[in-house]
């Protein structure tokens, strides 16, 4: 699986994850399906509290308002424009998932509300000089965990 990431997205992460220091946040990725295994990140919602330094739990309502707006703005396309997973930030840790992230992403698939074939996950991590490390897997339905190759766009 590939994703593209709009560099308008990891600029705001950059600034965002700066200003949340030693806190995690996070939110949702919502994307456009390019065909094959290829996705775009088009929007991602964000959340700045719920976050401690070791732990983000995520607001549903909020991320729902989110995620029901893109629909909207998308004209209800799902197979075209749809929700592709997930994102938060490690301040502390390596952008791997840790055993919470991987039991969350397994609750989100199992959810038969959400309806997802699968779901992605970034793990972000400020780093100095204004780089960005994403660590970045899709989990699947039968508990596969695989890595995604993230591509940024100028």
């Amino acid at each position: 699986m590939k994703i593209l990431l709009p560099k308008a997205v990891s600029a705001a992460w950059r600034r965002e994850l700066k200003q949340a220091g030693q806190r995690e946040i996070g939110g949702v990725l919502l994307g456009e399906a390019l065909g094959g295994d290829e996705f775009r990140v088009l929007e991602a919602s964000l959340q700045r509290d719920g976050g401690s330094p070791a732990r983000f739990v995520r607001d549903p309502e909020h991320h729902g308002k989110a995620i029901r707006g893109f629909h909207e703005r998308t004209g209800h396309d799902y197979r075209r424009f749809n929700y592709l997973g997930e994102w938060h930030s490690h301040p502390s840790f390596p952008t791997r998932p840790s055993q919470d992230d991987i039991c969350a992403m397994r609750d989100i698939l199992a959810d038969g509300r959400v309806g997802a074939t699968f779901a992605c996950l970034l793990i972000l991590r400020h780093r100095p000089f204004r780089r960005l490390d994403i660590g970045a897997s899709v989990f699947t339905p039968d508990g596969g965990i695989s890595p995604i190759v993230v591509k940024r766009e100028r």
